[in-house]
């Protein structure tokens, strides 16, 4: 016998471990090797990290699936992993050092600090994974991957050889995102915009040759305009046709710079003239390709002053300047300076030789590290890059025809604009945990790229011998001499983009570039579960890679993309606001499965979650519904008979269930199979709560309580068969509850095959009912209006009414003879009755195409009730309207936080929703009075 109540926590570690086990998740089972193959691959998590809410989305989606599909007899590979985190993992152990008052990653040197990070890997991270299996996530466990195990790094080696060899990887000096706390290369993705109060100096800068004339620039950063190598001005900007072509020099540095036409500079802003610094700024880089002007670094890797940028132009073209960089010596008060503190001896310099014209407050949007939390610089450095542009076209391809779908669609226009606008992709960082780039420097400055040390080496030889920078007889030395070979190359320090590696991910996990069985089976992967945020950072790169390195072949045949989670009242959490849900307190208190099917129940495509810790509360009452109904059959002897045949059971009421239970199940898959889990989730939720538990075993109650008989035991055959269906359709959803129910219903009547992880998906085809669902479908819906009626006419809960069946059709008197006791029963009826014509004073109803009537008289004042909706109808009016009239305002909708404006939304739709039902009843009681 069931316990009275479901408790997760005794259930869920315990049911976990009979998965486990059993091998309940395993691709390639003997049972499934034969099958057909679908496959995930999960966004790896970083090594670093713990469970958030938007994993638990993320996880709970790719869950349903995979649960879904095994039981519809797939042999299902849901690949699970971490990635190695660079920044993040080496952050961790660099304090982790401090705070042990231990070396420092420079002081113990590359060897003795990778060590230190494997040995925090192992103890310490992969935190996640655990909570995850917390989660129930069906991952093939024993295939757990790590972005820098050894499979994977050689696929890694293999990749960037081959692509540095075709001509798509190199290297090259650009403009970087760099963090100058972490001494980095950063991607766009690890930079956050921060609003920042800051200011706008217009400076002056006098035209050569031209007393008292200047041209004025606004910048925000004045520090970087030692780095000045032109000015612009708008292509179409009349006002200075005199001075295109002139000079202005440079303060501070005496540097003449040229005034130039370009489209970037915009004559609306300010002057109209733009400083160009491009080596300091991604726009003015462009503007400095465009013109062919020369790119002068002037901060070192923390962001401080170097002149040796300024002191190098000089030497190389001293006609560009009017006098020695630093005959002032200017410069070398400055060098070595912070930006920020050269920024305002910078301005008190030009404001003392009256050169700053004005300064203004300017609130602007400043990058900063996500990790680091400093200001990001561009800054011009040499680093590797991917030719993304070339390896793009294949990946837009796939997806314009159609060979991968977004779901929803209008994703793919973001891909499409990334794709059509994408730079160079920079894959080097400054950092020591990664994969370490494979390329090797000889003495003489030359490259050698290639998969180990030896082969570098071979390379190297071959080459400076063959152009004669190396005698044979010191080649055969170098061959010879370990120590002087050792000495002869030099392994680039950097390592990759955790991207690079993340992005082989869906065919790196399945063994390549071995050609392996489950690449075979597995490969292209059916489904790709993840957020917005990365379609370019992740998604578009596993497209690029995947069809480059496995026959144009695309990874993914569909590319879910949920939404975000948010709280209740729609913003986004952060940690500053205070409004972090931390999902793992809601397993702790309402259990995994409660947060997983409000996650699923609100995942509609295209619209954020607004997570309440109530709807948490209130789908774990929706498990406690299903477990009391479960008891409550076992408790009438309702036990799953051997060889019962759904297609030969006779009585009404169980051929209407059975034909629900049809219905349910096509509702079910048919959604799952469409992304959309909020409609699957709805509907296993109407059925189990609204139709077996609300209709089902009521109406059941009187033959299930009544003597033995065989409708009694068809009854309890088929109450115990639905809630099998019931059970089955929840797992995906719910699978900690629903397993322990398949278990412990099945402790009577015939043995089970074995896990309901494992057991087949309902096949209902063909058990519709039509006429069945016409008779209880009759009572289920008379009944449902005459408590609509009761709700909307405050009939109190205990009065007693009369029903009348207004002529009623021949078959609607059989079904309210055969039914009456229940109709009575469930909608406290004093009376069925027939009549010619509506009673007076009655509210009547449309049931099925029959009017019935209520009547009301001494129960209801008709009048008094009358008035009172139409009070309310008028106050849902004037709410209408004050909310149209908030949403009219454009200033309102502009200026207030999203989710309030989302809000009010919401309540106007609310009220709208209500306003219906009350007109409905005005217009019930408009003819009743």
């Amino acid at each position: 016998m069931l316990e009275k109540i479901f408790d997760p926590a005794s259930v869920e570690a315990r049911i976990a471990k009979a998965w486990e086990d059993e091998g309940a998740f395993r691709c390639g089972r003997p049972d499934r090797k034969d099958k057909p193959g679908f496959s995930i691959v999960i966004p790896p998590p970083n090594v670093t990290g713990s469970l958030h809410m938007g994993h638990a989305l993320n996880n709970t989606l790719q869950d349903v699936l995979a649960r879904f599909e095994r039981m519809r007899g797939k042999d299902v590979l849901w690949q699970p992993g971490t990635d190695h985190a660079g920044i993040a993992t080496q952050m961790v152990v660099e304090r982790q050092l401090m705070a042990q008052q231990l070396p420092g990653r420079r002081d113990m040197g590359r060897a003795a600090f990778i060590e230190k990070v494997w040995a925090w890997k192992a103890e310490s991270g992969g935190t996640i994974v655990g909570q995850l299996k917390r989660l129930g996530a069906s991952c093939d466990w024993s295939r757990e991957r790590f972005t820098m195990d050894e499979g994977l790094s050689r696929a890694v080696l293999k990749v960037f050889v081959q692509l540095y060899r075709e001509g798509l990887i190199y290297k090259d000096k650009r403009l970087v995102n760099w963090d100058p706390k972490l001494v980095t290369a950063i991607s766009d993705l690890e930079v956050q915009q921060v609003e920042t109060k800051g200011h706008l100096w217009y400076l002056r800068y006098p035209v050569e040759g031209e007393k008292d004339t200047f041209v004025v620039v606004a910048t925000t950063r004045p520090e970087t305009m030692l780095g000045d190598t032109a000015v612009a001005v708008h292509t179409n900007d009349e006002r200075y046709d005199g001075l295109v072509g002139k000079n202005v020099v440079l303060p501070l540095t005496g540097r003449r710079i040229p005034i130039v036409r370009d489209d970037y500079s915009d004559p609306e802003k300010g002057s109209g003239a733009v400083k160009i610094t491009p080596a300091h700024d991604f726009n003015d880089f462009e503007v400095g390709r465009r013109h062919d002007l020369p790119m002068i670094n002037v901060l070192d890797a923390e962001a401080r002053i170097d002149v040796q940028g300024i002191l190098d132009d000089y030497a190389e073209r001293p006609e560009a300047y009017v006098d020695a960089p630093d005959a002032a010596g200017v410069l070398s008060h400055l060098k070595g300076m912070d930006r920020f503190a050269a920024r305002k001896h910078i301005v008190d310099l030009l404001t003392s030789l009256e050169l700053v014209e004005k300064i203004e407050p300017h609130p602007h949007m400043v990058p900063h590290g996500d990790r680091s939390g400093v200001v990001i610089e561009p800054w011009l450095t040499d680093q590797w890059y991917v030719d993304a542009k070339t390896l793009a076209q294949p990946a837009l391809a796939a997806v314009r025809d159609g060979r991968t779908k977004f779901v929803p669609k209008n994703w793919e226009k973001t891909y499409f604009e990334w794709l059509e606008n994408i730079q160079p992709w920079c894959i080097s960082r400054q950092l020591w945990w990664g994969h370490q780039i494979p390329a090797w420097y000889d003495p003489f400055g030359n490259v050698f790229v290639a998969e180990d040390e030896d082969e570098a080496f071979e390379q190297a030889i071959a080459h400076n011998v063959g152009n004669e920078s190396l005698s044979p007889e010191d080649a055969e030395v170098l061959i010879q001499d370990a120590d002087r070979r050792a000495q002869f190359l030099t392994r680039d320090e950097d390592v990759l983009d955790t991207w690079f590696s993340s992005a082989l991910w869906p065919f790196s996990t399945m063994g390549w570039p071995d050609e392996t069985a489950e690449l075979k089976k597995f490969y292209p992967t059916s489904v790709l579960v993840t957020g917005f945020d990365i379609i370019f950072f992740w998604v578009a790169r596993m497209m690029m890679m995947g069809m480059h390195f496995m026959d144009d072949e695309v990874p993914f045949k569909d590319v879910y993309i949920h939404a975000l989670v948010r709280d209740e009242k729609g913003a986004k959490m952060s940690k500053s606001k205070g409004n972090v849900i931390d999902p793992l307190d809601l397993v702790d208190q309402y259990g995994a499965d409660a947060l997983r099917f409000t996650l699923a129940a609100m995942a509609a495509q295209g619209r954020d979650i607004k997570l309440a810790t109530s709807r948490v509360e209130g789908y774990r009452n929706f498990a406690t519904k299903l477990w009391n109904a479960v008891r409550f059959a076992e408790m009438n002897g309702c036990v799953r008979k051997a060889g019962f045949d759904p297609a030969k059971v006779e009585g009404s009421l169980n051929r209407w269930i059975i034909g629900e239970a049809a219905r349910a199940t096509r509702e079910v898959s048919d959604a799952i199979l469409a992304y959309r889990f909020n409609e699957a989730a709805g509907a296993v939720y109407r059925f189990i709560w609204n139709v077996v538990c609300d209709w089902h075993l009521e109406l059941a109650k009187p033959v299930l309580s009544g003597p033995d008989s065989p409708a009694r035991e068809e009854t309890r055959a088929t109450t115990a068969y639905v809630l099998d269906v019931a059970m089955a359709l929840l797992h995906p959803f719910m699978p900690f509850l629903t397993e322990e129910l398949w278990a412990e219903t099945g402790r009577a009547g015939p043995p089970r095959a074995g896990l309901l992880a494992l057991a087949p998906w309902p096949d209902l085809a063909g058990l519709d009912a039509p006429d069945a669902e016409a008779e209880v479908g009759w009572v289920v819906d008379l009944v449902t209006e005459i408590r609509s009626v009761r709700a909307e006419m405050n009939v109190p809960a205990g009065a007693q009414i009369p029903l009348v069946l207004v002529s009623p059709g021949a078959s609607t008197e059989i079904r309210a003879a055969e039914w009456g006791e229940s109709i009575r029963r469930l909608a406290r009826l004093s009376d069925i009755a027939l009549a010619d014509a509506v009673p007076a004073e009655s509210v009547q109803m449309v049931v099925r195409g029959e009017v019935v009537a209520l009547p009301l008289a001494g129960v209801v004042d008709l009048s008094a009730e009358l008035a009172r909706l139409r009070k309310e109808e008028a106050r849902l009016d004037q709410e209408v309207a004050r909310i149209d009239g908030k949403l009219a305002n454009e200033s309102f909708v502009a200026r207030a936080p999203e989710e309030v404006v989302e809000a009010e939304r919401e309540k106007r739709g609310e009220y709208l929703s209500r306003k219906e039902k009350v007109r409905a009843a005005i217009a019930q009681l408009s003819g009743a009075a």
